[in-house]
């Protein structure tokens, strides 16, 4: 059964699946390809989880047809609202029924709920994993990059705003998707502590994965930002930015048929001066695999 989630914040939030957060992962659904797409290939790297599949919603219908229809069958502007609310949760509970389903079709054992909520949908599902502390947020990206790329986005906000670890799933490629099952775990590292956090956090996460280090020099630097871990492989970046160290990483991936990217949310790039996170949403914009993003250890800040 669909259940509707308090609001983000309230402190019962996520109810009797709190306790099993350890094996538990957030999914957000909105019934796209692109988020069946996230759940098939994250079942592929975290398998064996137990999903909370969250479909997030505002009562207004996105089928002109059905909102015509609501709109001739109220009278008053009261009955609309009280008409457009029904129809909207109905909707949304069809579609995380129908993520669910998705989920343990993939593996998961699952169960569907619903947010009624005016705020985006990424930010919304961060505060909902701030409730439930799973281990890691699943989200679809319509991987746009470049100019077309839209910051702001469910992905971006998601990963802005998570306590935990969020898994971007953009468009893959069949061989990618592969990849998704078997691959190695690429882990960009500039040697500074959220770098490092983040590689622990996915050696836990997929335990059984090999991991490639990988130390971008981008530009003319060649000295590291902090202390790179032996046996990091040294990828120069071709010229200067976030944009750079990611095509790095993307071509560092391909060549080895890697699984998924790891960076951390807050760790510099080899350009010391580079805003905290620009080179995570680059990641997430430029690289053509799953990327999980892991937000810095509250030690660091």
């Amino acid at each position: 059964m669909t259940t509707e989630m308090p609001d983000v914040g309230a402190t019962d939030a996520g109810g009797e699946m709190t306790d099993g957060a350890a094996d538990l992962v957030l999914v957000g659904f909105d019934g796209s390809r692109d988020a069946a797409r996230a759940i098939a290939t994250a079942a592929l790297l975290l398998p064996q989880m137990a999903a909370r599949v969250v479909t997030v919603w505002a009562p207004v219908s996105p089928d002109p047809v059905l909102r015509h229809r609501v709109t001739r069958l109220a009278h008053t502007l009261d009955r609309l609202g009280v008409l457009m609310e029904q129809e909207s949760a109905a909707d949304a509970q069809q579609t995380a029924a129908a993520g669910a389903a998705l989920a343990r079709a993939a593996g998961w054992s699952s169960e569907p709920a619903t947010h009624r909520a005016h705020a985006d949908p990424g930010a919304v599902l961060a505060g909902i994993a701030g409730d439930l502390h799973p281990r890691a947020l699943v989200v679809g990206s319509r991987g746009l990059g470049g100019t077309a790329a839209i910051m702001g986005s469910v992905s971006d906000l998601a990963v802005h705003h998570s306590p935990v670890p969020v898994l971007v799933v953009p468009p893959l490629l069949s061989h990618e998707r592969a990849a998704a099952a078997t691959g190695p775990v690429v882990v960009g590292h500039d040697g500074s502590p959220g770098a490092e956090h983040a590689r622990t956090v996915a050696a836990a996460l997929l335990p059984h994965r090999d991991q490639v280090l990988a130390h971008v020099h981008a530009g003319s630097t060649t000295e590291p930002a902090g202390d790179v871990p032996a046996g990091a492989i040294d990828l120069r970046a071709h010229g200067w930015g976030a944009r750079a160290v990611a095509n790095a990483l993307d071509t560092a991936a391909a060549d080895r048929d890697a699984a998924v990217v790891v960076v951390g949310s807050r760790g510099r790039s080899a350009l010391r001066e580079m805003v905290l996170g620009s080179t995570a949403m680059a990641v997430l914009h430029h690289v053509h695999r799953p990327i999980l993003v892991v937000p810095s250890h509250p030690s660091e800040g």
